[in-house]
């Protein structure tokens, strides 16, 4: 049987989904460097320190639990055929993070909130460098690269160039207001760095 999450923990994530439903309210409403962590406790019903308990920043509830979505890319990836190239597992594993539980008009307000802000742009950057570490173990292992104490910086490397060609794409897709295909993009900019 599968691990059921206790009934105190559904209730943590339906009440930080509730915060964060709201937040993204105000965002889109107030802008996001406008909207306070005050508007944001007080709109939803519960006090400043409250809101610290469920979010550790306010760029966090644009962001979501980075660390638990670079464990599940890292995941992805390793569960990836052996034989598949890293560039073929890389896309794959971060298919994996799409959110299918947001609307278009929702993904755009986070894409928007990301090319506007520079407090969620540096958190962002923060993620990329946490996340290349986290990737670049098996990266290397799929570019026949021998193992290493610490991540060789070809695979490193690597793992930027995926994580930018991934913003890129996210990007174009909302310069487009959601009209060009994100995948297509991805891989439009893959196919420019391997040419």
């Amino acid at each position: 049987m599968a691990d059921t999450p206790s009934l105190r923990e559904r209730a943590r994530r339906a009440a930080r989904a509730e915060i964060a439903a709201t937040a993204m309210r105000l965002f889109a409403e107030n802008g996001f460097d406008a909207t306070t962590v005050d508007q944001i406790a007080g709109a939803a019903g519960i006090s400043r320190r409250s809101f610290f308990h469920y979010f550790g920043s306010k760029e966090d509830v644009v962001l979501g639990d980075t660390e638990a979505l670079g464990e599940s890319v890292r995941a992805a990836l390793e569960a990836r055929p052996d034989d598949e190239s890293a560039w073929a597992a890389i896309r794959a594993a971060f298919l994996t993070i799409r959110p299918v539980d947001k609307t278009q008009e929702e993904q755009l307000t986070l894409a928007r909130i990301h090319h506007e802000a520079p407090s969620v742009r540096a958190r962002h950057l923060e993620k990329h460098l946490r996340w290349q570490e986290l990737l670049a173990p098996d990266i290397q292992r799929r570019l026949g690269l021998p193992p290493t104490t610490t991540p060789d910086p070809r695979a490193l490397a690597f793992v930027a160039a995926a994580l930018a060609c991934f913003d890129a794409a996210v990007d174009a897709w909302y310069r487009s207001d959601g009209a060009e295909d994100p995948e297509q993009l991805f891989d439009e900019a893959v196919a420019t760095l391997r040419g």
